[in-house]
């Protein structure tokens, strides 16, 4: 297959990076998995905002001392000062922010100075991807391909050519692209416990390593403190910063509330470990009780209704959590505008590093980041159009991918473990 934009993932960066693209520019977005099944659909908390001039010093200083001051400045304030506009494209596409009146309404998370996320109950990464997926679906020139697994890229003189995958019934294709944008999100299928998707296993990083693109801060991989403690495998079920934000209390076995709850995610998550480390228990308890009961059945309907099942009243008791691997803030290393060490080649989104989250990620910056840097990136890449001479193919039949996958994973695992050594 031959293209003009090849978008790899169709979470909110990928998807955000098809629109701002021409409509006379061919483009294909291949997703690992089922086009909902991005972690973007599982943001609870909400997105970030300016909410007006006298908020963006609190803004920018909220972020850089959630990130240890490791954030790269430039990057923290393209991101507060976007966030305006992005919030307005979101309008315009259908997004339904939860209101009081014709004004916003803010929330509150952890680390934050003030109110300034704006939320659709505690579904916002749903509602903000679902209409960016529906407008993608009726533009023409866009052709979306679910259950295409990326397993290289092609590339020479470090010139990124498109890339190589296998569909489901594992027939191995190319896509030959003029430009490649990977948005393959997180690294969360590494991990046994984690709040992403399964298939989420560090693709892109592992595809960097093999061709020497440079990366970031990869060991920098944050724990959300509050998921659901329950006995089953799989995909760790997220309670949201902001049910802290809104005044649920952390409490010990003896009832005892033992941290400041809305401390950045590192301290509080570190705050539990210990606690739980001291008694010998295996989770501590979320307490809803400072939240007015209306207000958990309009702002977490589907919090409440998950503990439900799992046999949990949130009204009326406090329930089990346990930290669980949550964000990835490294990555493939990028530019301002989301340009990696590869031509021809960009990452936007949660597989990409600007350093805008430095070292811990502030509640709720993770959508406002992606969707800024995915829409620079569009636009650079038509700010740099160019096509490639009509005769270059690619072939597939020159490569050989015989257990790739373990391979590829444990080479970022590898990675990773190499870093951590080097900060000890």
């Amino acid at each position: 297959m031959k293209t003009d934009v090849l978008i790899v993932g169709c979470g909110v960066s990928g998807l955000y990076c098809a629109l701002n693209l021409p409509s006379d520019k061919k483009i294909i977005i291949v997703t690992k998995n089922k086009a909902t099944k991005s972690d973007s659909f599982l943001a609870q908390g909400g997105i970030c905002v300016l909410r007006d001039e006298r908020d963006y010093d609190s803004f920018y200083e909220d972020t850089m001392r959630a990130g240890h001051y490791e954030n790269n400045p430039d990057s923290v304030e393209i991101m507060i000062r976007s966030s305006k506009e992005i919030i307005a494209d979101l309008v315009s596409f259908g997004v339904n922010f939860e209101k009081n009146g014709e004004k916003f309404n803010y929330t509150r998370e952890g680390a934050h100075s003030r109110p300034r996320i704006l939320f659709h109950e505690d579904e916002t990464g749903k509602e903000i991807t679902s209409h960016l997926l529906d407008e993608a679906t009726r533009r023409r020139n866009i052709t979306l391909i679910e259950n295409f697994t990326m397993v290289d890229l092609v590339c020479e003189n470090n010139v990124c050519r498109g890339i190589i995958g296998h569909d489901e019934n594992g027939e191995y294709k190319s896509i030959v692209a003029n430009f490649t944008v990977l948005a393959t999100g997180g690294i969360g299928g590494l991990f046994e416990h984690s709040t992403n998707y399964r298939h989420l296993t560090g693709d892109a990083l592992a595809l960097a390593l093999k061709h020497n693109i440079k990366l970031r801060d990869i060991n920098y991989i944050q724990i959300h403190p509050t998921t659901l403690y329950c006995k089953n495998s799989g995909r760790e079920f997220l309670i949201s910063e902001s049910v802290r934000g809104e005044g649920a209390i952390l409490l010990n076995s003896k009832g005892e509330r033992f941290v400041n709850e809305l401390l950045p995610r590192d301290v509080v998550a570190n705050a539990i470990f210990d606690e739980m480390k001291k008694e010998g228990t295996q989770h501590v308890w979320l307490s809803f009780a400072p939240i007015p009961e209306d207000e958990i059945k309009t702002h977490f309907p589907n919090i409440l209704e998950h503990c439900l099942k799992e046999g949990y009243d949130v009204t009326k008791e406090p329930i089990p959590v346990v930290p669980s691997q949550h964000y990835f803030m490294g990555g493939i290393d990028v530019d301002r505008y989301s340009k990696t060490s590869m031509k021809r080649l960009y990452a936007v989104g949660e597989t990409s590093c600007n350093g805008v989250h430095g070292k811990n990620r502030l509640a709720s910056n993770s959508l406002l980041e992606s969707l800024v840097f995915a829409k620079r990136a569009a636009r650079d890449i038509i700010s740099n159009y160019s096509t490639l001479k009509s005769n270059e193919e690619v072939n597939v039949n020159a490569f050989d991918y015989d257990g790739y996958e373990q391979e590829y994973k444990n080479a970022v695992l590898t990675a990773i473990e190499e870093e951590n050594k080097k900060d000890e």
